[in-house]
């Protein structure tokens, strides 16, 4: 087999065992021609004693390849261990909707073989950094794949939100909360909110209020270089939540500022040859199929 890729990751949805199937098929593919690595909790599922287990963060470290097999959640916690390695990652579909896994289990190993042979297409894509500063203090830092999110927490009122785009005053709102999303997102969350489907090539991000008080209020698309800070303006102390992809980070108090910029390092994504981005908005949002060519 020539490929680049010597030795592979696995990281699989560890609370499904519906993988189990699709891991023995991909596992007794890959160990033919590669040394693999599967997580703790992924290779419970495989047969095999002698199996080669690591933590999920150290994929990135050991590995020039990572295939994530689940859903979107799924890609997301392994592109999350590997950007800061250029290691790139390959979806394999068993969730409902997947914007970014590629491979259906029943075109295994074909599809997988032919990637491996160098027949696949690269992107790259950029991940958020997100701070949460008290007392001129980071407190806490985290990165996020598709969307930062301010909500609020344990609370009936709105929360009154500053925003600023690198330094200049963008607007205050009284809201449920606010994300801000990479191209990647705006498929996710930010879509269910009312934003905007950004392409994933462009080099943008989006602030999409949630259920703003004032209608006038609307998502609003910047470049991604810029730094947002958000900030609160409330009379009286209430808890916010702060969610990075699926990671809370609660107990945002609102003295607190939260600084939102893009990480340095872009996460590698393989594609299968032919991939195409339009397509798979189609399929997955049930747009119309008509071509009017």
């Amino acid at each position: 087999m020539l490929t680049s890729f010597k030795t592979i990751g696995i990281l699989g949805k560890p609370s499904d065992p519906g993988i189990a199937n699709t891991l023995s098929v991909l596992y007794a593919y890959l160990k033919t021609g590669h040394t693999v690595v599967i997580t703790k909790e992924t290779g419970r599922y495989v047969d095999d004693k002698s199996v080669c287990i690591c933590s999920a963060e150290e994929l990135g470290q050991r590995c020039d390849l990572v295939i994530a097999v689940g859903g979107d959640g799924t890609f997301l916690s392994a592109v999350r261990v590997t950007a800061d390695y250029d290691v790139p990652v390959i979806g394999i579909n068993l969730g409902r909707l997947g914007f970014l896994v590629d491979i259906s289990p029943n075109e295994l190993p074909d599809k997988l073989h032919r990637m491996l042979q160098g027949q696949y297409v690269e992107e790259k894509r950029s991940l958020l950094q997100a701070k949460v500063i008290r007392d001129k203090r980071v407190i806490h830092e985290e990165t996020a794949v598709n969307e930062v999110a301010i909500h609020r927490w344990v609370t009936p009122s709105m929360i009154e939100i500053v925003t600023k785009i690198d330094n200049v005053f963008l607007n205050s709102q009284r809201s449920d909360g606010l994300i801000v999303s990479t191209p990647t997102g705006s498929t996710a969350y930010s879509l269910s909110a009312g934003g905007p489907i950004l392409h994933p090539s462009l080099n943008a991000l989006v602030l999409v209020p949630l259920n703003p008080h004032t209608l006038s209020n609307r998502p609003i698309v910047i470049d991604d270089s810029a730094e947002i800070e958000i900030s609160f303006c409330q009379t009286k102390q209430i808890n916010a939540l702060v969610t990075c992809d699926h990671i809370e980070i609660p107990d945002v108090l609102i003295s607190d500022k939260i600084l939102i910029k893009k990480y340095p390092k872009p996460i590698r994504i393989l594609h299968p040859e032919g991939h195409d981005f339009f397509q798979i908005l189609r399929s997955k949002l049930n747009w119309s199929g008509g071509n009017s060519g």
